[in-house]
């Protein structure tokens, strides 16, 4: 598994659905998660750029996918997909981002895995689970990310931790779905979250081009 510097990452495009996203060449892994479940934050911190991934006063105002590239490298991507769980949009609306994050999970081809942002105090609820349950079908490596550990206690934190590690086992899907506690706040974290992106990136082709590059 080569290393991969997640601060080199810079905004390559947007796009308002599968159509327009950029070619399914190389390797990409995306963060979804609910609104205000600290899904920027997240990536800023990985990417150690507070400003790379914008937050949105409005919980579903922004509904585009959003790209960046790593080393310069078109092959290497992250992408940060439009938040879910907002209340105040239209119902069409709801139901094209349904139509978009299914056909995303299920169809694009470059995707190696999802990072799923939960609120640790909030975790798994309903549409945490539809996505994880997409993402099962799609045999899509996922891992959750429990965001404001720091909002808990340590042994509460860690309880909720263990749950959900138990409900993956009992699901018989903890072999393709993980689970780690998160920090944006206190930077705890950070190194599992680079390792598990790292491990989804390291495919034949990419690294050796990727090596030719450095």
């Amino acid at each position: 598994m080569f290393s991969i510097n997640f601060q080199t990452a810079q905004y390559l495009s947007s796009a308002p659905s599968l159509k327009e996203c950029p070619p399914e060449e190389g390797v990409e892994v995306a963060f979804a998660g609910r609104s205000n479940a600290g899904k920027s934050s997240a990536i800023n911190t990985l990417t150690r750029n507070g400003k790379l991934a914008r937050t949105s006063k409005t919980p579903g105002r922004t509904q585009l996918i959003n790209y960046f590239v790593l080393h310069d490298n078109p092959l290497l991507r992250v992408v940060d997909l439009p938040g879910y769980g907002f209340a105040k949009v239209p119902l069409a609306m709801k139901q094209a981002w349904e139509k978009n994050m299914s056909a995303y999970l299920h169809k694009r081809e470059s995707l190696q895995g999802l990072v799923l942002v939960m609120d640790i105090r909030h975790p798994m609820r309903e549409l945490d689970t539809m996505l994880i349950n997409w993402a099962v079908e799609a045999e899509l490596p996922t891992h959750l990310l429990l965001t404001k550990a720091d909002k808990l206690k340590r042994g509460a934190a860690q309880s909720t931790l263990l749950q959900i590690r138990k409900t993956l086992i009992e699901g018989e899907v903890d072999d393709l779905v993980s689970v780690q506690t998160f920090s944006a706040l206190k930077k705890q974290g950070v190194q599992e979250l680079e390792s598990r992106l790292s491990g989804w990136m390291s495919v034949e082709g990419v690294q050796e081009e990727f090596e030719d590059d450095a």
